[in-house]
Formats: structure tokens, C-alpha cells, sequence
């Protein structure tokens, strides 16, 4: 005789479907009751982070496609909305930018900022106002940018010169390499006097340091999604280890700079460079106003402000760059039509200086192309207050993610959305100022990056040059369709794979 099977599994086989079907009605009747946007269904304890890929803006764009530009998640236990259209943008960005400007908690940020001392990451608030406000008038003003422009030009020249070498050879050049070197001793110059070779640091080494700062800032600690399980993950993960070790390098760095301008003083030549002006408002502190008589303008100040200068201005303007090169070179014909503007207007001229680029519409046209296609990040902040958004209800500490990789395909915006097509920006007013939501690549708001004209003064001077001096061949036969577009992940979105091209120089330029 046959053993009897028990008869209790097959109810519970049963009822384990029936509290699933039960408790994702509930969730439904919950959200709807609440007023919260649109969403796709999350699973128990981790919400939608499975549903994340390696790059996460474009799974984001991807769902945004099927729940509305308005769309809910929720990543662990943190609640987030995602913006995917210019509307909803101008929403978030203008309308309720006072409820939305401040920014998410994040252990990485914390340490690295000096326990939010600084200008990008810190928490919306008087402090950040005045901050904010020094660095503007004192640091990326129109005057501080123009200051700086021997030090662009320099170095361009240097970069042209090192591929010049390479062109009379006919051996090709890692780009990205190139790009991020330029971007590094330019930033180095103006912020501490010298280029990061002059002091003291192995190149290698402080690449690494750059992408590890970068990739923690961009990272949110298991902790921060799950509490009181999540530390376990960042253990084993050695989170903390990695930030603790990068954080003494970086600490080090910068009071290495510090005490060399404490010790010398300023620069034989007079020139004053940022930790000058730092250290002079050390020195002599801002009026911060009777409610802020106790605050004091300390080391760990200049710090935190050093490390948005260094982390943010290094890796942003390399990658542009990189992006616009390797846009260019997969289509001929718009090189070409730059080139020949480039070279037409300067004539007889051996290099491109600063005061041509106002000439160049067609480069500053390529250069928006790009970052459309090619945006640095998104913008991510976390609300203040509950506000409603196309008659969605929006909770305090939400966190909000405008996906501008999003906005700028948008088809109901762009034609041909996909399509490298600087020319569409000759019929439109899209600018760079914040004030077009349908194209954000600095943000808008409160929440804007004050760093955009010097950003922007250094990657318009380096293609400009770039491509006066040069032709550009893909090396190894390789053909357009083989360049690989794949996007690296991080807080700022670069190329996977590094950029060689081929460099054939330009008989009439000669820098």
C-alpha cells in the first residue's frame, strides 16, 4: 500500500499566490489612496532595485516608457520619483524648486564633503545659500574664469604638442587618456598653481583616486536602502574600508596644497589661484550675519570646496570631450563641417585662442549635440516639503531623480531623437542657462552648477584646437560601426571603452 500523502501542502501551496495577489491589491489601494504617481509593482524588502540595471538611466527611461514621466519607486525603503520630460521638469526644477532643492543623505558624501561643508552635496539651508554665494562671486565668477585663461591655453598647447608627436609617427592616441590629463592639470593649475604632475602625483595614481572618489560619491551604502540589515552587505562589500582609505588620500592631497601656500605664499608672479582666495577668506571670514556669529571659516571649509572643484572639474570636462570625439569620428561629415568652419575663420592664424571660439557657431552646436546624447548625469535631489506634481502627491524626504538622459530623447521634443544632428539646434533657443527644461545637461534652479563657464570655457578651447590641428582617422582598419558607445557606470556617465584614434596633422596649424 501506498504511504497516504499529508493533505496540508496543497492549501498552502494555494494560499501562498492568494496573499500575493492580496497583498498587491493592497499595495494598489494604498498608492491610490495616497495620490502617488504611477509605478512599476515592487517586490517585498527591495522594491524596484532589481529592476536597475548596470546602467541605471536607461532602465529608468526604459519603465518611464510604459508608467508616465511622473513615475514612482521604491528603492529599498527609500521612496523615489522620477522625472522623464521637459513638463514635469519645469515642474520639479522651477515651480517647486524650493521644496525639491536639497540633497539625500549618503555616508560616502558625508565624509568626503567634511561632514557637508561643501558646496554640491551639502543639505539645502542658510548655510548652503552663503556658500553657495562665495563660490559664485569669489570663485566662478566671470572675472575668476577669465583669469584662468593663460593656464587653458597652456595647456591645450601642451596636449597638441604631445599628439603632434604622435601624428609624425602615425602611432595612434588614447584620447580619453589625453582628455582626462588635460582636464586634470588645468584644474590642478587654477585651483592649486600647479599641475598634479608638479606635485608630486603619480599619474596612474591619481586617476585612480579621481575614479574611486567619483564612483563613492555616486554609490548609496546597503544601509541607506535597508536599515538594520544593510550594514552586513557594506561589510562585506568593504564600503567603509574603501571610503576611509580614500578619503586619508584625498585629506592628504589637499593639505599638502594648503601648507605649500601657507609656507611660500603667493605665486612670484602674482597670480592668484583658488586656495589663495580660500585661505584669504580664511583669514578674513564673510559676514555670515549676527545668527551665524560663531561659524568659522576652517581648513575642513577649504577642503570640502577643494573636493568639488577636483572630483567635479576633473572627470566632467575629460568625458565631454571624449563623447563629442567619438561622436564626431562615427560621423565624417559633421567633423568636416567643423573643421572647415574652424579653419575658415582662423585663417592665418596657427592655433584657436579663446576670443575665436565666439566665432565657431557650428562648435558650440556639436558641443550641445553631444551633451544631449551624451548628458554627465542626473540631477538628484530630495524634497523638503509635500507638494503635488500633474495632481501626484509627493511626500517630504523623497528622493527625485530628473533623468535628463530621458528628456534629451524624448521624441515628443526631438526629432530623430537618437540621431547625432547639431543642426537641429539652429531653429531652437535651447541653451545652456537653465532656463530650458528640454535640455539640462547643468541642471536648473537653486541646484545649478555654478562651475559651467569654466567647464565649458575648457572643453570649447581643447575640440576647437583639436580639431583645427588635426585630422582623424580610426587606427587598425576598424570602421565607424565598430566604436563601442557603451556607457560606463557612475555618477558621471563616460565611455566604457577608451577612445584611439589616429592623429594626421594639419599642415597649416602649428601650435
Amino acid at each position: 500500500m501506498a504511504p497516504s500523502v499529508p493533505f496540508w501542502p496543497l492549501p498552502l501551496l494555494l494560499f501562498v499566490p492568494l496573499l500575493f495577489i492580496w497583498k498587491r491589491k493592497l499595495h494598489d489601494k494604498r498608492r491610490r489612496s495616497k495620490n502617488l504617481p504611477p509605478g512599476p509593482p515592487r517586490l517585498p524588502f527591495i522594491g524596484n532595485l532589481h529592476q536597475l540595471g548596470a546602467i541605471p538611466h536607461y532602465s529608468l527611461w526604459q519603465l518611464s516608457k510604459k508608467y508616465g514621466p511622473v513615475m514612482f519607486l521604491k528603492l529599498g525603503r527609500v521612496p523615489s520619483v522620477v522625472i522623464s520630460s521637459a513638463e514635469a521638469a519645469k515642474e520639479v526644477l522651477k515651480t517647486h524648486d524650493l521644496y525639491t532643492c536639497s540633497r539625500p543623505f549618503s555616508a560616502s558624501t558625508q565624509k568626503l564633503s567634511y561632514n557637508y561643508l561643501d558646496v554640491g552635496f551639502s543639505p539645502y539651508g542658510d548655510y548652503w545659500r552663503k556658500m553657495r554665494k562665495i563660490c559664485v562671486l569669489e570663485l566662478f565668477s566671470a572675472k575668476r574664469v577669465q583669469s584662468f585663461q593663460f593656464v587653458r591655453e597652456e595647456e591645450v598647447a601642451s596636449l597638441i604638442d604631445s599628439i603632434t608627436k604622435s601624428a609624425s609617427t602615425a602611432t595612434p592616441v588614447n584620447l580619453s587618456e589625453k582628455c582626462m590629463a588635460l582636464t586634470a592639470n588645468i584644474t590642478c593649475r587654477a585651483a592649486f598653481g600647479r599641475s598634479f604632475q608638479e606635485r608630486g602625483f603619480a599619474h596612474e595614481r591619481f586617476h585612480e583616486v579621481i575614479r574611486e572618489g567619483m564612483a563613492l560619491l555616486g554609490c548609496l551604502s546597503a544601509a541607506e536602502f535597508f536599515p538594520y540589515v544593510g550594514w552586513i552587505v557594506d561589510k562585506i562589500t568593504n564600503l567603509h574600508g574603501r571610503l576611509e582609505r580614500t578619503f586619508q588620500e584625498l585629506d592628504g592631497f589637499y593639505r599638502k596644497v594648503i601648507d605649500d601656500h601657507v609656507e611660500k605664499g603667493r605665486d612670484e608672479s602674482g597670480q592668484e589661484d583658488i586656495v589663495d582666495v580660500l585661505l584669504e577668506l580664511e583669514r578674513s571670514p564673510p559676514d555670515f550675519g549676527i545668527a551665524d556669529a560663531a561659524f568659522r571659516f576652517s581648513r575642513d571649509h577649504i577642503k570640502a570646496i577643494l573636493m568639488n572643484i577636483f572630483l567635479g572639474g576633473v572627470d566632467t570636462g575629460a568625458i565631454t570631450l571624449i563623447w563629442a570625439m567619438t561622436e564626431l569620428i562615427r560621423h565624417p561629415t559633421v567633423m568636416r563641417k567643423a573643421q572647415e568652419e574652424i579653419r575658415t575663420c582662423m585663417g592665418d592664424k596657427t592655433k584657436v585662442t579663446e576670443s575665436d571660439i565666439d566665432k565657431l557657431g557650428y562648435l558650440k552646436m556639436v558641443l550641445k549635440e553631444t551633451l544631449r546624447l551624451h548628458p554627465l548625469g542626473q540631477l538628484v535631489r530630495e524634497t523638503m516639503s509635500k507638494f503635488s506634481i500633474n495632481g501626484y502627491v509627493i511626500e517630504p524626504k523623497t528622493l527625485i531623480q530628473v533623468n535628463v538622459f530621458a528628456i534629451g530623447r524624448d521624441p515628443k521634443v526631438w526629432r530623430n531623437p537618437e540621431e547625432f544632428i547639431p543642426e537641429r539646434f539652429i531653429d531652437n533657443q535651447y541653451d545652456f542657462n537653465g532656463q530650458s527644461y528640454e535640455f539640462l545637461p547643468f541642471g536648473a534652479g537653486r541646484r545649478s552648477c555654478p562651475g559651467m563657464a569654466m567647464g565649458l570655457a575648457l572643453v570649447e578651447l581643447a575640440l576647437a584646437n583639436l580639431l583645427f590641428c588635426f585630422d582623424w582617422k580610426l587606427p587598425c582598419n576598424m570602421k565607424k560601426e565598430d566604436v563601442n558607445m557603451d556607457e560606463a557606470p557612475g555618477i558621471v556617465t563616460g565611455k566604457k571603452e577608451a577612445l584611439l584614434l589616429l592623429p594626421v596633422k594639419y599642415p597649416h596649424a602649428c601650435m
